[in-house]
């Protein structure tokens, strides 16, 4: 009696497993899963603003290139330009490869150098910011600036805040030309403006000393030197002006700016000094 319950027990531990297999179909007949509402934004709930980034020197080159383009072709570029109120902060390297012998009495080009002090004992790092409130991208802008100081940007085909790494070929003869510098900040300042915010001909500067008897040392990579503020714009709505000498030639671009920050860092960021309002 015992052996026949076992079996029809047996039969039934089949038969329910038969049935649990054919009651749970496989996975790729289940159901999907249902559908997640979309959660629409409610018009009269006031939502957070984005803050866009700041613009970064890979921005300023790409909007230079494009100014410079639709000037050439004498096209006509779209105003008011999406630039004009958004903030920066640029970065452009300085000190790549070895100081200069010593630095310029006569500076005042906007031009961001590193050179030896005496016996080469230091380093000295100076941009005087060049006066350009007569230049010809200045003159026919119409605005209501007393004073414009401008600052270059090195290496305008860099959208990278590096040095380069490509050497000086030592077979070349003779003494390199300096390159033409095509992109700038034009550093405007109103009448009502305070004159304290303005260079008036002084130089951003920075000495490096050694310790001891060991002299200054240039890191390798140079520095960087770190330009933030906010692009103003031109009378016409644009954030760029542009000039060329001819077809041939590359054409200048400058941007309005507001220039509240200028630092001189290290290439891991770490500020050497800095300088704000003027």
């Amino acid at each position: 009696m015992s052996e026949r319950l076992v079996m029809i027990g047996r039969g039934l531990t089949v038969a329910v497993s038969g049935l649990l297999l054919v009651a749970c179909p496989g996975r790729e007949d289940e159901p999907a899963p249902p559908a997640q509402p979309i959660e629409i934004p409610d018009p009269e709930v006031p939502q957070a603003p984005t803050t866009p980034t700041a613009l970064t020197r890979s921005d300023f080159m790409a909007a230079a290139r494009q100014a410079a383009s639709i000037y050439a072709l004498g096209g006509d570029a779209i105003r008011p330009d999406i630039m004009v109120g958004r903030t920066f902060s640029v970065v452009t390297p300085v000190g790549c490869g070895a100081p200069i012998a010593a630095m310029p009495t006569e500076a005042n080009d906007g031009i961001a150098r590193v050179a030896w002090g005496p016996e080469r004992r230091t380093l000295q790092f100076s941009l005087t910011p060049g006066d350009w409130t007569e230049s010809a991208l200045i003159t026919g802008a119409s605005g209501d600036w007393e004073s414009v100081e401008g600052v270059w940007l090195v290496r305008p085909w860099l959208d990278g805040e590096a040095c380069p790494v490509v050497r000086a070929d030592p077979l070349q003869s003779g003494t390199q030309v300096p390159v033409a510098q095509t992109v700038g900040m034009a550093v405007v300042h109103s009448s009502e403006g305070s004159r304290l915010e303005r260079r008036a001909g002084r130089a951003w500067a920075y000495v490096v000393r050694g310790e001891g008897d060991v002299p200054a040392t240039l890191p390798e990579g140079g520095w960087r030197l770190r330009l933030e503020g906010r692009v103003t714009g031109f009378p016409d709505g644009g954030a760029f002006r542009c000039r060329a000498s001819g077809p041939d030639a590359p054409p200048v671009c400058i941007a309005a700016v507001q220039l509240d920050r200028v630092a001189l860092e290290t290439t891991s960021a770490e500020v050497l000094s800095e300088w704000r309002g003027g």
